[in-house]
């Protein structure tokens, strides 16, 4: 294999790819990367056997080939040469020479052999989407998918499509976060996609309103992002029936400003730490919200006005489920719905039901 290409838009390949990149992978090629010459074009691939990314520069093939790099190595050496150009050589033995510049350097590689391929999906069921709306969408929910793997499919996000709409949902047993849209197609499509896959997906959409394509298959999906090709396991197990979660009635209705409720309970929250499970008490009364909180080291309180309907409720919270949820509404106001200390608070925007996040309370001693 031989090519030369600009260092740029190598060193912008190698990242597009790095996180499907293996790290203590059992198997030492998938923490490399594959590199594919030919046709005028250099295919970079990524795949840690749950995620794949691939995607494509130009470049000058004298020679067709394909190898695995090392992606820490290969990736340090491309930022850190001199040249705008890079020159790339290997020979029967694997050794890959690399030059840029005055500088050159030659590591050895792996046969592209001991690169396992990637999924083919072959039964999908393909629809585009808008790239803005997707990431939006997954930025307002992804706050509430699970940390830990007890449940399997709690770390990922469900998509649904049905009726013309798409509802995205998560949930880690403490709070739970839906955003629903209308969209063009009448697909009838359930499936869940890992957390970690989508945050790579962010990493990678454009910043306008470009359409993706995305393909579902029963046990991996595919994005197609311009020239970045996507591949993700699907997870798998019964999600939770979101919609007999949310309660269907409400005795205290609360419109606040979402940045004042939000700083009002970020200035609380500094009196706790990680160590001591220390909460937050919030009073809804007199239209103002009160909250406050003791701990070790002192006590705190605070209260914004708000416009309070139905009856005085006293309630507490854990402050980072509640903030992680007020930083994930993008409306100016926000109103909160409540049925007493032990039920769970609804926040939705003051029109509409584009979001709906639910924060569990906690019992206040």
């Amino acid at each position: 294999m031989k090519f030369t290409c600009d260092r740029k838009k190598l060193i912008d390949g190698i990242s597009k790819v790095q996180g499907a990149v293996g790290s203590n992978a059992t198997l030492p090629a998938l923490e490399g990367i594959l590199f594919s010459a030919g046709n005028g074009y250099l295919t970079l691939t990524g795949y840690n056997m749950e995620l794949g990314i691939t995607t494509a520069i130009e470049a000058n093939v004298e020679q067709a080939g394909e190898i695995v790099l090392s992606a820490r190595v290969f990736g340090e050496i491309v930022k850190k040469m001199p040249g705008d150009q890079i020159a790339l050589e290997t020979d029967d033995a694997l050794m890959c020479t690399v030059k840029s510049g005055r500088s050159k350097f030659a590591i050895v590689g792996m046969a592209a052999a001991e690169f396992p391929e990637l999924p083919a999906l072959s039964d999908g069921i393909s629809f585009s989407f808008n790239a803005e709306l997707l990431d939006n969408m997954v930025r307002m929910t992804r706050f509430a998918v699970a940390k830990t793997d007890d449940k399997p499919m709690y770390t990922g996000i469900l998509f649904q499509l049905e009726e013309g709409k798409i509802t995205m949902v998560a949930v880690d047993g403490y709070r739970l976060a839906i955003r629903k849209e209308v969209i063009t197609n009448d697909l009838n499509l359930k499936f869940i996609v890992p957390e970690k896959t989508l945050s790579e997906i962010l990493k990678l959409l454009p910043e306008n309103d470009e359409k993706i394509q995305i393909s579902v298959g029963k046990r991996h999906i595919v994005f197609e992002i311009g020239h970045i090709l996507v591949v993700s396991r699907l997870l798998e197990g019964e999600f939770i029936d979101y919609k007999t979660a949310v309660p269907p009635n409400h005795t205290t209705e609360v419109l606040v400003d979402t940045k004042s409720l939000l700083e009002s309970i970020d200035r609380v929250a500094l009196l706790i730490n990680d160590r001591a499970k220390v909460f937050i008490k919030c009073v809804f009364e007199e239209n103002q919200i009160k909250a406050s909180c003791e701990s070790v080291i002192g006590n705190a309180d605070d209260r914004i006005d708000a416009e309070i309907h139905g009856e005085r409720i006293e309630i507490g919270f854990n402050s980072r489920y509640l903030l992680d949820a007020l930083r994930a509404v993008e409306t100016d106001r926000v109103k909160l719905e409540m049925s007493g200390p032990l039920s769970p608070i609804k926040i939705v925007p003051p029109e509409g039901n584009d979001f709906l996040f639910l924060v569990l309370p906690v019992r206040i001693r």
